[in-house]
């Protein structure tokens, strides 16, 4: 694909912005509270496979099917959080990334529930194809009728489905960035830096720590909902443990405590994570389909590192705050 090909910007606008809420999740949960959840896709694939469940096998409405979403992905957190909430930071790390592989592996053993290892075209059973977004299509194709006099040929549903990641994305950020400035971000920044003080001055750090959970929780839900939306078909393999660390590595791009950088490393990462997929240009045709699937981990683990060791703070954040701690 040609690198100035609207399409292509399109596609990395939409990924783009669905990386943006599932980073902003974690932003919840580790920049702002100090949870290493090392399982945060757990909640994409929880809230994706209960949307599809509902919709699919059961025939309910697309937002009956949202809703059960993002209902499933709360009692999942209260699950992990009730008692791993208590836990140190290392073994809370370990436990989230246990919790994520169990999801993982019941959605790939669980064939007569989620179709097993081929995912949510199995739902229904052998022989039959299960689709879940019809809907879903059709109101992004209403969209699209109303953005053709501006965007012409390109009024299309893709750029529907991009403009509605971003507006969900933005919303979602001024929430945030307003609870990050009141007494319950407070409570929150607190608890990142010293939990002992903060339970010392009559808080409930592990409430605390359970809303910060939750509301990350929800944030990954509305995420994987999206990413299935866009994709129509996904299978367990869709939620490795590696998700999650992309997620990590948008957060230290951007800056580690600034919420307002979480887009731009969104963005970055999605240039560099698609580029490497799908654009012809030189040196990337050097390389056939299977080797820039390496090239692209490798890509990926060295701007981790890199970033680590030269600008720990990202392109945004403040050296000081990481020099405190």
């Amino acid at each position: 694909m040609d690198i100035f090909n609207p399409v292509f910007w399109i596609f990395v606008a939409t990924t783009g912005g669905i990386y943006t809420i599932m980073a902003l999740g974690l932003y919840v949960q580790f920049s702002l509270a100090g949870l290493p959840n090392f399982g945060h896709v757990a909640f994409m694939a929880v809230a994706a496979y209960a949307m599809a469940i509902l919709v699919a096998r059961y025939g309910l409405p697309l937002p009956v099917g949202i809703l059960g979403g993002l209902v499933a992905a709360v009692i999942l957190a209260i699950l992990v959080g009730v008692p791993a909430l208590r836990l140190r930071a290392d073994y809370l790390a370990i436990a989230t990334v246990a919790g994520g592989e169990i999801v993982r592996y019941l959605a790939m053993n669980l064939q007569g529930l989620t179709g097993g290892p081929i995912g949510s075209i199995g739902l229904l059973g052998p022989g039959k194809i299960a689709t879940f977004n019809g809907s879903w299509q059709v109101f992004m194709g209403d969209i699209a009728f109303y953005l053709k006099p501006i965007f012409g040929k390109y009024g299309r549903p893709d750029t529907a489905m991009a403009i509605v990641v971003w507006v969900f994305a933005f919303a979602a950020i001024l929430v945030l960035w307003r609870m990050e400035r009141s007494p319950w971000g407070r409570v929150m920044q607190g608890i990142r830096e010293d939990d002992t003080a903060v339970a010392a001055i009559g808080k409930n750090v592990v409430g605390f720590k359970m809303q910060a959970l939750i509301i990350g929780a929800l944030l990954g839900a509305v995420s994987g909902m999206l990413l299935a939306l866009q994709i129509g078909v996904f299978s367990p393999d869709d939620y490795q443990p590696t998700i999650t660390f992309y997620a990590y590595l948008i957060i230290i791009l951007g800056g580690m405590n600034r919420i307002w950088s979480v887009p731009v490393g969104a963005i970055l990462f999605t240039l560099l994570y698609t580029g490497t997929r799908f654009l012809n240009v030189y040196p990337l045709t050097l390389f056939d389909s299977g080797e820039r699937a390496y090239l692209r981990l490798f890509l990926v683990g060295l701007l981790l590192v890199l970033f680590l060791a030269f600008r720990p703070q990202g392109i945004f954040g403040d050296r000081r705050q990481i020099l405190e701690k």
